[in-house]
């Protein structure tokens, strides 16, 4: 029998392609079949409304990847103390101890100084304006630079809007009276209160009334009217200060383990960053919806003084407020880029919020 060279290549060549056809929807099938199991843990204690269970919460965005996977990617939530200690997740997410951690990035100060600018910043920009200048003005980018050196990646995931000053059990009238109070205050703020003679506490949220009520601190700000109206913070104080100075907004953050978001496929990862998407925005629309009625029945049932504070305090803050960032944006060069990137676009965003919102608000 003669061999017939072309004929051999040829065949070779039909049964190699057809290898390739039918091997690449087998691929996609494996990919899309292939199942995730994760775990995150979160900053705040089992049944926080918001930051743990409700609307927009993060158990609530755990079910949106789950019906949105079609249930090839499980995320198991835990609690504060449930699995790890409140303030933990950082360490737990960068080592791979767990995939996931809900949170607030200003936890992390003492580890990235500039990750405190992802939460909140004390006269900076709204609820608008934050998320305007995480999607869309380079602040997600920035945060995802910062985070990569740790292993880590992180995406907003919740908000509460605009935070009240806090509870006080004695007046404030005057800047001296901050002078020599305890007070629990996260972020920022609390290096702004501590220029002007505050002893800062950092304290979770299950234990901020035993300390208030103890008189273990003078004061302490979590909140708005219906998440410390649940801690129960009105019993063990009465002047409630409803200047937001100190985080104009508050943003959750859904912190990931960087390699373990790199083995997600696109369209997991696609699911990923929808629900916490629709969470940020939810979580937020549920804050609105019921910190009036709280606010009312506070100083109607519960004889709360309900106030902003003076305005020489306001000023004296914001004075400092300026040189503390100011500072800290001189002493590290992440910390510059950040501040300088959330400072231009502030401005920004000021002016249209001054013909905009401003304007409509005084009508």
């Amino acid at each position: 029998m003669t061999f017939d060279r072309r004929k051999f290549l040829g065949a070779a060549l039909a049964t190699s392609t057809a290898g390739l056809v039918m091997g690449a929807p087998a691929i996609v099938r494996a990919e899309s079949s292939k199942t995730y199991q994760w775990k995150m843990t979160n900053a705040y204690g089992p049944g926080s409304p918001f930051y743990v269970e409700g609307p927009g919460s993060p158990t609530d965005f755990c079910r949106k990847v789950e019906a949105m996977s079609g249930g090839r990617m499980k995320i198991q939530h835990f609690a504060a103390g449930e699995l790890i200690p409140a303030l933990e997740g950082f360490n737990a997410v960068a080592s791979g101890v767990v995939e996931m951690n809900a949170g607030n990035a200003y936890f992390w100060a003492g580890k990235i100084p500039a990750a405190q600018y992802f939460t909140t910043v004390p006269f900076g920009m709204n609820t608008q304006g934050m998320n305007a200048w995480l999607y869309h003005g380079g602040g997600l980018e920035l945060w995802h630079e910062l985070y990569a050196p740790k292993g880590l990646i992180a995406f907003p995931m919740g908000n509460t809007g605009v935070q009240m000053t806090g509870w006080f059990r004695k007046p404030i009238n005057t800047v001296e009276d901050l002078k020599g109070l305890k007070m629990r205050i996260p972020g920022l703020a609390g290096k702004v209160y501590a220029e002007l003679g505050v002893a800062v506490r950092l304290l979770p949220g299950g234990e901020i009334f035993p300390a208030l009520e103890r008189g273990v601190i003078d004061a302490a700000e979590f909140v708005g009217p219906y998440q410390d109206r649940r801690l129960g913070l009105q019993k063990a104080a009465k002047y409630y200060y409803t200047t937001g100075w100190h985080e104009p907004t508050n943003v959750t953050e859904l912190m990931i383990n960087k390699a373990a978001w790199e083995s997600l496929p696109e369209d997991l990862q696609a699911i990923v960053k929808a629900a916490a998407q629709a969470c940020n925005v939810e979580s937020q629309a549920w804050c609105e919806s019921v910190n009036a009625e709280a606010l009312n029945d506070l100083v109607e049932n519960e004889g709360v003084t309900a106030q902003p504070l003076p305005d020489s305090v306001v000023a004296r803050l914001k004075e400092v407020t300026e040189k503390t960032l100011t500072d800290m944006a001189a002493a590290d060069p992440d910390t510059a880029r950040v501040h300088e990137s959330f400072m231009a676009f502030r401005d920004q965003h000021k002016e249209w919020a001054a013909v905009s919102e401003k304007t409509f608000l005084a009508l």
